[in-house]
């Protein structure tokens, strides 16, 4: 089965983040396929370009090759995507968990994230 899971997965190791829990690090570690969806790369580059992540500054230009190299696949930006997260019957407005709900449900995978606000939009594990 297919995960989905943003930033951790691409961020985790190289910065030393361990925030993972045992049930999401075994989900990710026994999925045929990690997807990691392209918004999720604009997100972490506008908080280091913000100064809200400095630790990942070292990091940002590598996103991409970080992604292969931890097995992960960048999932699909599509108009279809684009529509669904705008489309969403949600009171929840940020854009960037709109995206992640939105692939999640297109892609019907479900959401590794520890953020609750996805409980009732999208399977969530944690």
């Amino acid at each position: 089965m297919s995960r989905w899971r943003p930033t951790t997965f691409i961020c985790g190791r190289g910065a030393g983040d361990d925030r993972l829990s045992k049930t999401a690090l075994a989900a990710i570690e026994t999925a045929s396929t990690v997807l990691v969806s392209p918004i999720t790369f604009f997100e972490i580059a506008q908080k280091v370009r913000l100064g809200k992540w400095p630790e990942m500054e070292p990091y940002v230009e590598q996103l991409p090759v970080l992604l292969r190299e931890q097995g992960g696949v960048a999932a699909d930006f599509s108009p279809a995507l684009c529509v669904r997260a705008g489309m969403l019957d949600w009171s929840h407005r940020d854009p960037f968990d709109r995206f992640l709900a939105a692939t999640a449900l297109l892609g019907h995978v479900p959401l590794i994230s520890a953020d609750t606000v996805f409980d009732g939009m999208v399977t969530r594990v944690w």
